[in-house]
């Protein structure tokens, strides 16, 4: 109760008209910088941390808040429309949001994302709320196996969510992402890999650019030479359906994925994109009605939004208690605490008692925010799909190429960009979806290094993966996961036949 209390006292002396109108601005600017591909959550962050420095402490971080829980959000709004996720962490929105905006419900995607970013980002609030304490140490239980196997789970569920067709494309797709996760300078010894004399891949393979490069350049080909036919599709791209129904019919995937979300984001270092993959792949398994996905399931576009938003207070816990970031957004926020004389870690509470419930009352104020700027932007962003794509995708090409640039200022990236967005286009001919790629770029750094940190400390034994109790149930997981893809596999084979 006395929790509730401080969090209302923090948030009565927010409510002024001064830092009201600050959040819903940082919100819009927010949401526009997750919408354009290629500009993140963190991007944003860093830019107006500088920008922020002389403001009061209020202000920096009702900015830094508005535009983080903007972004993450905002992502989804590209992924829906466009099949071009604005952040990695929408990523996983692409499978079934795109889907549904092809089936001319654009607008109620749009708002069935925003009503599940808000239930995620409440439901995280009230976790770094109340159970800190309780998160931070499960998470101070993962060392390297239970991190390896958490990563290793995460590519491997790419084989049943990221496909339409069998698993092991999904499998395969994920190792070619593994294999450019290896390509630079590695995290234990700085042995360069796969570099062939090219310092610009010292630090590897840029996620952003290859992401655009995946997912943009297949789809403007695509729009570009099928124009006529996602005309007719988008049609009715406006088109309403109820949302009470689709909320009340997917309450348990909002409250499983809320739960995943926050449990993943308060693992240090792991984020928002790995929380909505394996929220997403969780709701798939445990679904009623799992033919629905990858045909366009409101169920499996809000999971990953539910997930990904849930995953900001779990990562903002490790970031106030250990002062260890829980994901890339955070580690550019801990710098601008320190910035503002904040100094977290055990003592905070001691230090600055109030600052928790602060954060906490940002959040409830960035919710309320997103909601109102995810009102007013539905409807136009969703007559977007009824523009020509000669029109339209020369438009998205251009903020790809720019969103991909911005990142390092390297003319290197827009090579990743168009030699990714190539070879994504002949994976998605063969039918290899981008998504479990991306997973195992993302992933595959945390793979290598926590599997070779392990066998290193365990002198070459194997066993820390199958002794340790949550190595062991991801490892179970893991095997009834292949277990279950290779008797789809021989049903498909079988029904060929």
């Amino acid at each position: 109760m006395t929790g509730f209390v401080l969090f209302f006292q923090q948030l009565t002396l927010l409510l002024t008209p001064q830092l009201l109108i600050l959040m819903l601005l940082a919100s819009v600017l927010g949401v526009t910088i997750g919408a354009l591909p290629g500009l993140t959550a963190t991007m944003g962050i860093a830019l107006l941390t500088g920008l922020t420095f002389k403001a009061t402490e209020a202000q920096s971080f009702t900015i830094l808040i508005g535009i983080y829980v903007g972004a993450i959000y905002g992502g989804s709004i590209s992924a829906i429309l466009i099949n071009i996720p604005g952040t990695a962490s929408a990523a996983a929105t692409c499978v079934e949001g795109h889907r549904i905006a092809l089936r001319g419900e654009a607008r109620s995607a749009i708002e069935a994302t925003r009503t599940a970013s808000i239930i995620g980002t409440i439901i995280g609030m009230i976790a770094l709320l109340f159970i800190a304490p309780i998160l931070t140490k499960v998470a101070l239980m993962f060392t390297s196996p239970e991190y390896f196997m958490l990563a290793l789970f995460g590519v491997l569920i790419c084989g049943s969510v990221g496909t339409s067709d069998v698993p092991v494309k999904g499998w395969i797709a994920g190792l070619f992402g593994l294999f450019f996760a290896t390509i630079g300078q590695e995290g234990i010894f700085s042995v360069q890999r796969f570099m062939f004399g090219n310092s610009n891949l010292i630090g590897g393979i840029s996620l952003i650019p290859a992401m655009i490069g995946f997912y943009a350049i297949p789809e403007i080909i695509k729009a570009l030479a099928e124009k006529s036919k996602i005309t007719v599709k988008i049609e009715t791209a406006g088109k309403r359906v109820p949302m009470w129904p689709i909320m009340k019919n997917s309450l348990r995937t909002i409250v499983q994925s809320s739960l995943i979300g926050v449990g993943i984001g308060a693992l240090p270092g792991v984020g928002e994109d790995v929380a909505a993959w394996v929220s997403y792949s969780t709701a798939k398994k445990t679904s009623k009605h799992p033919e629905e996905y990858g045909k366009g399931s409101y169920e499996g576009a809000i999971a990953p939004e539910v997930g990904n938003n849930a995953a900001i207070g779990g990562a903002i816990i490790p970031m106030l208690t250990l002062a260890v970031p829980g994901s890339p957004p955070t580690a550019v926020l801990l710098g601008a605490l320190m910035l503002h004389g904040i100094r977290p870690g055990p003592m905070l509470m001691t230090e600055t008692p109030y600052f928790l419930y602060q954060i906490c009352a940002l959040l409830f104020l960035a919710t309320v925010a997103m909601w109102l700027v995810g009102m007013l932007i539905a409807r136009p962003m969703s007559s977007i799909l009824k523009i020509s794509p000669a029109y339209l995708m020369p438009v998205v090409a251009a903020i790809s190429i720019i969103g991909a640039f911005a990142i390092n200022l390297t003319l290197f990236d827009l090579g990743v960009v168009f030699i990714f967005g190539i070879l994504g286009y002949f994976l998605d001919k063969m039918g290899y979806s981008p998504a479990p790629i991306v997973i195992g770029l993302i992933l595959g750094n945390m793979i290598d290094t926590n599997f070779r940190r392990t066998l290193i400390v365990s002198d070459g034994s194997f066993l820390p993966f199958i002794t340790r109790p949550i190595p062991l149930i991801f490892l179970a997981i893991i095997v009834f996961t292949i277990v279950k893809g290779s008797k789809a596999v021989k049903k498909s084979n079988a029904a060929a036949q």
